[in-house]
């Protein structure tokens, strides 16, 4: 028997709407089994779509759990913001003020509220390594019309998802790139990653510090992911790990745009604080209402 459930679709990493990165929210998730969860999944056909839970962290304020239309991942990045912002409009109010501690499969995570309005999130630990030398020529096989910055390594990044980060000269080269779906495939499969993140400086002054692009084989399919909360967790840990070798003012914080190849302008900001990266950025709800499950 289906059951009326609170839900909501919220477009992330924006503050105008059909510019970001979409979400759906099932706010009250409880009895679902895992087949039903996947099946709703799938249904969206989104990149990914949540359902929240009680915590059973006492720590926690609430549980997630993140499913693309084919698997479950235990942390992803939109998904952890969008959640957070639907369940503070649907009333939820945090143990700590101005934080609220979200339950995943990675653990806990927390997540900012910000002052100047959004969210952030405290990027989880990573597990970084150096792209086996083996790889590169496959590395260049996937992305074809802009050549990487060969002089910085590739890295390999986990964060319960993982993403091969990949430095290019400029901005421009990062939009120029278009992926070879079975190059990109075997990339993906032989480095353990879960897609490719590519990012390059815009000249300085811009109003973003860094063009960056998610691509990946999904389904048998090329996908270019419109903004990626993970990606850029990655991406700061990379940078953090290179000791910021653009320096200056982004050695403390630093703006991300995404999605422009897709018709959005996705913006994401990073700050560091104590050795910390936290991910942030704008969330609008689009659709308010209620589902039967």
């Amino acid at each position: 028997m289906s059951v009326k459930r609170r839900f909501k679709q919220v477009d992330v990493f924006t503050a105008e709407p059909l510019k970001g990165n979409p979400l759906a929210v099932v706010l009250d998730a409880e009895g679902l089994s895992d087949a039903q969860l996947q099946a709703f999944a799938r249904w969206t056909n989104l990149s990914e779509t949540t359902f929240a839970l009680p915590p059973t962290d006492p720590r926690a304020d609430y549980r997630v759990r993140i499913f693309t239309p084919d698997t479950e991942f235990p942390f992803a990045g939109h998904p952890t913001l969008g959640t957070a912002h639907a369940l503070l409009e649907s009333g939820l109010v945090p143990k700590t003020p101005g934080t609220l501690i979200q339950e995943c499969g990675v653990g806990l995570v927390s997540v900012k509220l910000l002052p100047e309005g959004g969210l952030a999130f405290a990027a989880p630990s990573a597990e970084i390594s150096v792209l086996p030398a083996s790889l590169y020529s496959l590395l260049d096989d996937a992305m074809q019309h802009g050549g990487r910055q060969t002089n910085v390594d590739a890295w390999v990044v986990t964060m319960g998802i993982s993403w091969l980060v990949v430095r290019m000269p400029d901005a421009e080269a990062c939009l120029r790139v278009e992926a070879d779906i079975d190059a990109l495939a075997a990339l993906q499969k032989q480095a353990g990653v879960n897609g490719l993140a590519i990012y390059g400086p815009h000249p300085p002054g811009a109003a973003v510090d860094y063009e960056v692009r998610a691509l990946l084989v999904e389904q048998n399919q090329l996908v270019e992911d419109p903004v990626t909360g993970s990606a850029n967790a990655c991406l700061a840990r990379v940078l953090q790990q290179l000791n910021f070798p653009d320096g200056g003012e982004t050695s403390q914080h630093y703006r991300v745009r995404q999605g422009t190849q897709r018709h959005r302008d996705g913006r994401v900001f990073v700050r560091y604080g104590q050795q910390q990266p936290w991910i942030g950025g704008e969330t609008v709800t689009l659709i308010d209402g209620s589902i039967r499950l």
